[in-house]
C-alpha cells in the first residue's frame, strides 16, 4: 500500500485534495504497524483496509469527481455525476465495519452479543458524520478552493447520501461479511485475542 500512496502522490490532480484524502492512510498504515505485535489483525480486515486504501489514494490522486473508473461508470450508465464519490463513502461504512467489530468483539464483552451489529452500524455512522463535518469544515477554510475534496458536483444533498451510503455500506459488511468475520477471529490464537 506503500507504493500505491507514493505513487498517487505523484503529480495529482489538486495537492491539497491529495493530502487531505490520503491523511488515513498516512496515519493509518504506521498504526496498523506499529500495534500489530499486541493486537493483530485477522486477514479479511487487512484485505478490506487494503481496499479502502486504495480507494483514497485513487480519489486523492484524481480527485473524486475525477477518477477515470467513475467517469467510464457515469457514462456507461449514463449518470449525472461521477458516482466514484458514492462508491467512497459507501466503502468507508463498508470496511469500518468490520474495523469496529473486530475491536469490540476483541476489546468489550459484545462478542456475542445482539448489540454488537447495532453498535458497529452506529460507530460506522458517527464516523461518517464527523467525516461530513470535517468536508464542512474544509469548505469554510477554503472556500471554492475545498471544491475537489468536495466532490459534491452540484448536489445539494451530497451530504445526506454520503451518510445514507456509509450506512448501507456498514449494515451490508455485517449482513454479508459477519460470519466469515466470526471464522477468522476464532481462528485468532486464544493468548492473542486481547
Amino acid at each position: 500500500m506503500s507504493t500505491a500512496l507514493i505513487v498517487s502522490g505523484v503529480a495529482p490532480y489538486d495537492r491539497a485534495t491529495w493530502l487531505m484524502e490520503t491523511f488515513w492512510v498516512v496515519l493509518g498504515v504506521p498504526l496498523l504497524v506499529l500495534l500489530w505485535r499486541r493486537f493483530p489483525l485477522t486477514r479479511l480486515l487487512c484485505c478490506l483496509l487494503a481496499l479502502h486504501a486504495g480507494v483514497l489514494v485513487l480519489g486523492g490522486h484524481y480527485t473524486y469527481a475525477r477518477v477515470p473508473a467513475g467517469e467510464w461508470l457515469q457514462d456507461g450508465l449514463g449518470l449525472a455525476r461521477n458516482p466514484y464519490d458514492r462508491i467512497g463513502h459507501f466503502v468507508q461504512g463498508f470496511v469500518p465495519a468490520i474495523l469496529w467489530r473486530e475491536i469490540l468483539a476483541r476489546r468489550s464483552p459484545l462478542r456475542g452479543s445482539r448489540w454488537l451489529a447495532p453498535l458497529v452500524v452506529c460507530g460506522c455512522l458517527a464516523f461518517s458524520a464527523f467525516f461530513e463535518l470535517i468536508e464542512w469544515w474544509a469548505a469554510l477554510i477554503g472556500g471554492s478552493g475545498a471544491d475537489d475534496f468536495l466532490a459534491t458536483q452540484g448536489d445539494v444533498w451530497d451530504t445526506q447520501w454520503d451518510m445514507f451510503l456509509a450506512l448501507v455500506g456498514a449494515t451490508s459488511s455485517l449482513l454479508l461479511l459477519g460470519k466469515w468475520h466470526d471464522r477468522q477471529l476464532a481462528r485468532l490464537a486464544p493468548e492473542r485475542i486481547e
